[in-house]
């Protein structure tokens, strides 16, 4: 989820001249939905990220039938839009169209300051802190067994084979793994990487992380703290990044693939992996999966907001013998527009020699 900082900008051009009109009842319509002090609250909170009825109760305080009646206003009007993963209904603002236009130029004219709105502000942030508590009390409890859990859904080896099928032999002069866990993208592309970078949020996992490297001797492996929002990369400073089994964690993944794009090189790029759409709502409950897969519409939508052209998309699916849990795996493939950067060439054999 985005920042909800009272300085919050969304551009000039939300606050422009709509670039679709509506009709004269389509206006009044909008109009009516939003002038009401509790559905401004919402567009507030709803422009900053996806929320779901139950976070959205806990921050205003209101109860789940009123505040179910408000969206459902706000989304007969087409200023927000709501997608359902699992048992659980999303809500944002909407993203394209004349009301779009309006919710934008709505929030973006509001004193984001105002005593109701800063209160909304922190008590979201609770929220998404607690969010983010929780996934990382999973992943310090399991991060010895991470790798095991990854081997629960599909068979690794099949997995591993297609992300360096899709990705490709580089080699890579810099190849950075957001959300690397235990590490384990980093020793797969090790022999073809230059310089492989990491990038976690739990010390746990990195622990286990770099433990494992160093046990493999991969002295050009490596392992950072950092935050997928913002990553220390300079811009352009990368040629390969891989997110895998990582976006469905995630409040705000079109935020984390517009850092992505920032960081890699003109023609550089980057490899999602991640399940398909599924109804295995145990994940969610058991083990922190914000998402329940990921849709390919909204993949696509991310890409192109980051600035990335979509190149490829496939699926692995399980065979029909593997059990009814066993789920399919998507990769899709980016590139970042313009004339890639040379490559430094000479030595990349030798040091690449015994690393794998």
């Amino acid at each position: 989820m985005a920042n909800l900082d009272p300085s919050l900008d969304l551009g000039p051009e939300l606050r422009g001249i709509a670039s679709e009109k509506m009709t004269t009842g389509e206006l009044l319509s909008a109009l009516k939905a939003a002038g009401e002090a509790t559905r401004l609250r919402l567009l507030v909170l709803l422009a900053a990220g996806e929320l779901n009825v139950k976070d959205l109760t806990r921050i205003m305080g209101q109860s789940q039938p009123r505040i179910s009646r408000h969206l459902k206003l706000l989304a007969d009007a087409g200023l927000i839009e709501r997608f359902r993963e699992g048992s659980w209904v999303f809500f944002r603002l909407a993203a394209k169209g004349a009301q779009a236009d309006m919710a934008r130029a709505i929030v973006a004219s509001l004193d984001l300051t105002d005593p109701d709105l800063e209160r909304d502000r922190v008590r979201a942030e609770a929220v998404l802190r607690e969010r983010a508590e929780a996934a990382q009390a999973y992943f310090k409890a399991n991060a010895a067994e991470w790798d095991v859990i990854r081997s629960l859904h599909l068979a690794e080896e099949q997995v591993e084979g297609a992300v360096l099928e899709t990705l490709g032999p580089g080699p890579f002069e810099c190849l950075v793994d957001l959300g690397t866990g235990t590490g384990r993208m980093l020793e797969l592309f090790a022999s073809r990487a230059r310089r492989a970078i990491g990038v976690d949020v739990n010390r746990d996992m990195l622990a286990y992380a770099r433990a494992k490297l160093e046990a493999s001797q991969l002295g050009h492996c490596q392992v950072r703290h950092g935050d997928l929002f913002g990553l220390g990369f300079a811009d352009g400073e990368a040629d390969a990044v891989i997110l895998h089994q990582v976006l469905h964690y995630l409040d705000d993944p079109a935020a984390a693939l517009e850092e992505a794009a920032r960081i890699l090189m003109p023609g550089g790029r980057l490899l999602i992996v991640d399940f398909a759409p599924h109804d295995l709502e145990f994940l969610r409950d058991e083990h922190a999966h914000l998402r329940l897969g990921l849709e390919p519409a909204h993949v696509e939508d991310w890409v192109t907001s980051a600035g990335l052209k979509l190149t490829s998309q496939r699926d692995l699916q399980p065979a029909q013998n593997e059990g009814a849990q066993k789920l399919t795996v998507s990769f899709w493939v980016a590139e970042k527009p313009g004339v890639p950067h040379e490559r430094r060439a000479g030595s990349v054999a030798l040091q690449f020699e015994g690393a794998s």
